[in-house]
């Protein structure tokens, strides 16, 4: 049955909130801890000693949220953080159950007004067009919400799906995503693109939706979520995953994204300034399915970017490249590899808790 249309208010509510870009002051990041029951557990150990890694180097600089499955999951987690040094004061573990791991498309969004005050928005989250499982994963940010993790932050419901990982905010009113994923027919069937354009708007308070039309990653079960292909660094800026290799399938599309991006403009009309990041070897699964490696999956924290790395040559170009982007920021680069055997990398596995005045 198709969902019912959500209707287009004359007045949003939520127009003084606005969605900040990932570089605002955060107080925190979101983790869903992987465990046994989850598709993690033939790499548990390994991918748990890379989430830990992740942990210990936002701890050092913000708090860090763990939804932990059960309470076994939570003791493997204590144990995983202390093993990578991480600061446990900052670490912050709740019992919550989960499907899989993915925090940037099952966490909450959150909004900030000009006072600084935050609202946090539970879309629908039904696992990238009804591919998986989903029903703990939909539930998390709720509970998560009702346990008292996110403080005095109240949360809004929402019945439209919408992952983190799809949409990118440029902190001028700019939403960046991907028509091949927005508009996937197992997402929000029931909306046209405009449609989709002003719900995105009213909720996150965005002046304008810029949609690129091509890039994609194989291997990707998102439907080109744009957190693996364009990623603002400031607002004038984009960086990008582009691809230099003729031979490779990924060469065109990438290829004609990179000239989308340079038809784009800013607020003020001008260009974006563009930062291409190099295009890692292919790596393959057990099966010989080519695995999502995508340098564009860096997260920004307080101080720092961390940056998936691939043990690849590669690794020190877009090293050096980000760090142009972010001058004020240490880059940090993460052994990535256990998180690509799923189809995801860093950000994907994250979720960045702004600071608000609550």
């Amino acid at each position: 049955m198709m969902e019912k249309k959500e209707t287009l208010p004359e007045t949003d509510m939520t127009q003084a909130y606005r969605l900040p870009p990932e570089w605002a002051p955060q107080w925190a990041v979101q983790l869903t801890w992987p465990h046994p029951e989850s598709d993690w557990a033939p790499r548990l150990a390994e991918v748990s000693a890379v989430f830990a890694r992740i942990a210990r180097e936002i701890s050092q600089r913000e708090a860090v949220l763990i939804a932990c499955h059960d309470r076994a999951s939570a003791e493997h987690c204590r144990e995983a953080l202390s093993a990578a040094g991480a600061w446990l004061a900052q670490c912050h573990l709740q019992i919550c159950p989960s499907n899989d791991s993915w925090a940037r498309d099952h966490g909450p969004i959150t909004l900030l007004d000009e006072q600084g005050k935050g609202q946090l928005l539970d879309f629908g989250f039904n696992a990238w067009g009804l591919k998986f499982r989903a029903d703990l994963d939909n539930q998390i940010t709720r509970r998560l919400h009702a346990q008292g993790a996110y403080g005095d932050v109240p949360l809004r419901t929402l019945g439209m799906i919408l992952e983190g990982g799809s949409i990118e905010a440029d902190g001028a009113g700019n939403l960046l995503t991907t028509s091949a994923c927005l508009l996937s027919p197992n997402r929000n069937p029931q909306y046209t693109r405009d449609e989709i354009s002003a719900l995105l708007c009213q909720h996150l308070g965005m002046e304008r939706v810029l949609w690129l039309e091509s890039g994609h990653l194989e291997g990707d079960d998102t439907d080109a979520h744009i957190d693996t292909l364009a990623r603002f660094c400031s607002p004038r800026s984009i960086s990008y995953q582009s691809c230099s290799d003729p031979d490779d399938s990924h060469f065109a599309p990438l290829q004609q994204m990179a000239a989308e991006l340079s038809a784009l403009r800013s607020s003020d009309g001008s260009p974006y300034h563009l930062i291409p990041l190099p295009w890692p070897q292919a790596r393959f699964d057990d099966d010989g399915t080519r695995l999502p490696l995508s340098y564009a999956n860096f997260l920004i924290i307080n101080g720092a970017v961390l940056l998936p790395s691939y043990d690849d040559p590669a690794d020190d170009v877009a090293r050096e490249r980000l760090q142009g982007a972010f001058p004020d920021h240490a880059i940090i680069p993460i052994p990535c590899l256990e998180l690509t055997r799923q189809h995801g990398s860093l950000h994907c596995i994250t979720m960045q808790l702004p600071r608000s005045s609550q």
